[in-house]
């Protein structure tokens, strides 16, 4: 039990790597469009899937596809805001939840009649192959890889909303589009690359996942209702909190699995029950 604690540890450690990018991703369109974005999960899908066809299909190497399929999903995301979801963004939040839901069952099932639901491998690239021996376990070049980009990539973004002027265009453009209309900013376009680089950061999380987990049509439906917990108890709409609860949740998820593999996927929602009990606006979320 002790001995598989630090494997089962960077195990949860990847998970929430994932976690991360997928909430984070989840927490901006909540805070800048009001819209919970239950298709995250179908967009990551669609990242991975992207992934898999351009290397199996054209050759294209994972690097051009790490770029290129989070690109694509956002090209895509922009046709979903700008058709669908800029018409509920005034309404209750009931209507853009189902929006999104149901095009998260309609992505699901346009790749399982076309790929069915069993598992599609994707090689790592042959740079990342290999590992390196740490003593107490042995760590895989590519799981590092992703651990190590994720939380750079969060970081990156978290500065760009947090710290830059983009981002205080953004966040005033929730407090008073009106206002911020006036001094000449686009505010609807604002709000359509919003939700672009929510979905993008989704792809890439899938294409991140590709090499380590199958790709099947249903990574997507498997991974959003966790995802959709790290965001309530980091707070609906608070990025720093997102991004450090969903490596904290993967990471307790882990130690659990160590200890007992049957509550590791019990445990998160167990948590989220205590957060909400104790702060109902979650762990770094306000009133």
């Amino acid at each position: 039990m002790i001995a598989a604690l630090p494997s089962q540890a960077l195990i949860g450690l990847i998970n929430g790597a994932f976690y991360a990018l997928l909430s984070l991703g989840m927490a901006i369109i909540f805070g800048m469009l009001n819209v919970i974005n239950f298709a995250q999960g179908a967009f990551y899908m669609i990242g991975a899937f992207l992934a898999w066809m351009l290397l199996h299909y054209f050759g294209v190497s994972y690097w051009t596809a790490l770029l290129a399929a989070p690109l694509a999903v956002a090209a895509l995301g922009i046709f979903v805001e700008r058709l669908l979801l800029s018409r509920v963004y005034r309404l209750d939040h009931i209507y853009g939840w189902l929006v999104t839901y149901g095009l998260a069952l309609m992505a699901e099932s346009v790749f399982r009649f076309f790929y069915g639901v069993s598992g599609k491998p994707y090689s790592p690239p042959a740079d990342l192959r290999g590992g390196i021996d740490l003593g107490l376990m042995f760590l895989p070049t590519y799981r590092g890889w992703v651990v190590l980009v994720s939380a750079v990539l969060c970081l990156a973004v978290w500065l760009a909303i947090e710290r830059s002027r983009l981002g205080a265009h953004l966040r005033a453009a929730v407090e008073n589009p009106v206002l911020v209309q006036a001094f000449g900013i686009n505010v609807p376009r604002l709000l359509t690359l919003t939700y672009a680089l929510g979905v993008g950061l989704a792809a890439f999380a899938g294409v991140l996942a590709a090499p380590i987990y199958q790709v099947t049509p249903l990574m997507g439906s498997q991974i959003i209702v966790v995802v959709f917990a790290v965001v309530v108890i980091g707070g609906l709409g608070s990025i720093l909190g997102t991004v450090v609860t969903g490596f904290s949740l993967g990471l307790i998820q882990g130690v659990t699995k160590a200890f007992y593999p049957q509550a590791a996927d019990l445990v998160i929602f167990v948590v989220m029950a205590a957060v909400l009990l104790a702060l109902p606006a979650g762990l770094f979320g306000r009133r």
